[in-house]
């Protein structure tokens, strides 16, 4: 099972719609696929289309990761009903901000490992949400996690953001985890005809290399579009959705090279 956490230290990105676009490309591929969303706004599971009624959430597990209480908190993304395969979330909850403090201990840090540790045979990959800052919640989750994904966007603070979310990687694999890596910097919104953007772009190549991912995302309103209507983006209707879904296949093969996913049988 590969973890792999899609972080932004600077809020308004579009962390969760990448989060959305790589599960879609995840569930078209049938990847057995865990959602886990870690950011108090919930928005993730509201975008899969999951009933939260008489379920328990991810401030429950982080109270209490035993396996029962982990597998009460999973339920299968409403996008099961477009075609088979497993495309589950570990429902978001804003009690999770209860989780959030500044100066977690090591237990605490350890919580979402050892919860997902226990259903580790179920799922090929698993996609955690991150919190948009540095408190526990994201520690939690990158201490859970073998790869991080950096979402940026091509603007004045986008270098420095990226920045601080490397060096901080890198303190917890130094610290905490000696298995996290970086997976690289997506740069999300991009307007191709825009100059300051194609500026900013070029800065956070020349500062980060190979770690700034390709393909970089274009600014389209259809992932906002099927985000709203909680639907995969890869069943959206429209050109531009489609090649947006490209994008993300494009991503996911990164992905799954990097954590040796096998490929699933059509």
């Amino acid at each position: 099972m590969h973890v792999l956490s899609v972080s932004s230290l600077k809020g308004g990105v579009g962390k969760t719609t990448v989060t959305l676009g790589l599960a879609s490309a995840a569930f078209a591929r049938g990847v057995r696929t865990l959602v886990v969303d870690l950011d108090p706004q919930s928005d993730v599971s509201t975008g899969m289309d999951i009933q939260v009624a008489g379920r328990l959430n991810i401030a429950d597990v982080l109270a209490n990761p035993k396996e029962k209480v982990v597998r009460q908190a999973i339920t299968s993304s409403g996008w099961a009903k477009v075609h088979p395969g497993t495309i589950d979330v570990l429902i978001g909850s804003p009690s999770a901000i209860n989780f959030d403090g500044p100066h977690p201990s090591v237990r605490d840090v350890w919580k979402l490992e050892e919860a997902l540790a226990t259903i580790e045979p179920d799922y090929d990959l698993v996609l955690i949400d991150c919190a948009p800052s540095l408190n526990a919640l994201t520690r939690t989750a990158w201490a859970a996690s073998d790869r991080v994904i950096v979402v940026t966007e091509p603007g004045l603070f986008s270098v420095a953001a990226a920045d601080r979310a490397l060096r901080a990687i890198e303190e917890i694999r130094r610290g905490l985890s000696p298995r996290l890596q970086p997976l690289g910097i997506v740069v999300n919104r991009v307007r191709p005809q825009s100059i300051e953007h194609q500026f900013r772009i070029k800065e956070l190549r020349d500062m980060f290399g190979p770690l700034v991912l390709s393909p970089q995302l274009p600014e389209r309103t259809s992932l906002q579009q099927a985000q709203g209507a909680a639907k995969p983006l890869h069943i959206w209707p429209g050109d531009s959705a489609q090649e947006l879904a490209a994008d993300f296949d494009a991503l996911l093969d990164r992905v799954m090279r990097t954590g040796r996913i096998p490929t699933p049988a059509t």
